[in-house]
């Protein structure tokens, strides 16, 4: 019997055809067995593994404060960090509330013609121009906007002279809404500072810092009442410290920093990571009258200094040392045979003045007061308005090339001394 090969060919196909498709429906069985075992394997690992990745998160965020908190402890610091994994909302809360708004109104005197006809030829043809040439005084009242802060809980206001200067009416705005009117306890034109005060009790406030510790990349914050719009924070950082020839004041050494500081908040504070005043905001370096990224902070220490003397005295009350200084200039500094232009150049001294009597010349380069150095005459001129009557320092020299020193004990200043002198001409912020 002959089979037809046809016929065979079609069977060994249709086999063929079968093999495959068992062979593949079990390679994807055992594909698919294969896949599940992983997944089961897998996911238990998983989802611990993403549970304790989202644990130790929130761990190492709440553990990130305490840790720099107890850090900042054990170098004596007075408060602890409050900034955050949240950002810095603890120190906006902390410190918005004691930052005010400050509204000065000052009478300002003009002298203006008795009528607008007085220039015109025609009238002056009739009536004669001797009646119209005569002025008569007009009073013109201006307000001026700046901020402030409460640092204790009686009501004192640190801000600046400049938003209180000539002012015959002060008031404050408090964060609660409440409209105080506030008392000028003194003012100290040569820093631009001024103590204000509020009746009022249980008022919030923020304590004032150490800016001798601040360092050039510290994280700042400035609050204050830019442009009228209410309370405003902005975060910089530290650029400079010990800034001055500014023309801002006659006692420079700002702390330079670029968080935003805008017309309105000058007075306002310039906080560190502790909540803690450490300037006191005062203008900015500008060419369009806004903001450019760098704006300049009076020093809380130096605040502290001027406070405490307002508080006490109404008035600052600075040690006199009875002498003039200039700059060591690249010329004067080769005549002198001397390295550099660190240092100030005595050129006048009063002949019955502590640093005469001490044995003070004209010519002597003035290079350290104590154990600080003198980088120039107006870093001389800062470092002694700090000191007060009474107060011995010792004066590091240069005189013909050679080192010396002589002891200075400061006295009262004549009274002439201790007239206010107005401020120079300056962009506020």
């Amino acid at each position: 019997m002959h089979s037809d090969p046809t016929q065979a060919a079609r069977l060994r196909h249709d086999g063929d055809t079968m093999l495959r498709r068992i062979t593949g429906f079990l390679l994807i069985l055992a594909g698919a067995c294969a896949g599940a075992a992983v997944v089961l394997l897998w996911l238990p690992s998983a989802t611990g593994g993403a549970r304790s990745a989202r644990g130790s998160g929130e761990a190492g965020t709440r553990a990130a404060v305490p840790a720099t908190a107890s850090n900042a402890a054990g170098r004596g610091a007075a408060a602890p960090v409050l900034a955050s994994g949240d950002g810095y909302s603890a120190i906006a809360k902390s410190v918005m509330p004691a930052v005010v708004n400050i509204s000065s109104v000052h009478v300002i005197q003009t002298y203006e013609r008795y009528s607008p006809f007085a220039a015109d030829p025609f009238f002056q043809q009739f009536f004669g121009g001797g009646m119209y040439d005569s002025v008569v005084p007009r009073e013109r009242r201006e307000m001026s906007l700046g901020s402030g802060v409460i640092v204790d809980d009686r009501g004192t206001i640190l801000t600046n002279n400049h938003v209180v200067e000539q002012a015959t009416e002060v008031r404050v705005a408090l964060s609660d809404g409440r409209e105080l009117p506030a008392k000028i306890l003194g003012v100290d034109p040569r820093t631009d500072l001024a103590a204000l005060r509020v009746e009022a009790s249980s008022l919030p406030h923020a304590p004032l810092g150490d800016s001798d510790a601040l360092q050039v990349g510290d994280i700042v914050l400035a609050f204050g009442n830019p442009f009228g719009l209410g309370g405003t924070v902005t975060m910089g950082i530290v650029s400079a410290i010990g800034r001055g020839n500014l023309g801002l004041a006659d006692y420079e050494d700002f702390i330079q920093t670029d968080a935003a500081i805008n017309p309105g908040n000058s007075g306002g504070a310039l906080v560190n990571t502790r909540g803690e005043v450490i300037g006191i905001n005062t203008a900015i370096f500008s060419r369009s009258g806004g903001y450019q990224g760098i704006g300049f902070a009076i020093p809380s220490t130096m605040a502290h200094e001027v406070l405490d003397d307002l508080l006490e005295n109404g008035r600052v009350i600075r040690g006199y040392a009875g002498l003039a200084v200039q700059p060591l200039t690249p010329d004067l500094a080769r005549a002198f045979q001397l390295p550099d232009t660190r240092g100030a150049v005595v050129t006048d001294l009063d002949p019955d003045g502590p640093t005469a009597r001490a044995g003070l010349k004209r010519g002597d380069v003035i290079v350290a007061v104590g154990s600080r150095p003198v980088a120039s005459d107006e870093e001389l001129r800062t470092q002694m308005s700090r000191l007060r009557p009474g107060d011995r320092v010792s004066l590091g020299l240069l005189r013909n090339g050679q080192k010396a020193t002589v002891e200075v004990t400061l006295v009262e200043p004549p009274q002439a001394q201790q007239q206010r002198r107005p401020p120079p001409q300056r962009r506020r912020g």
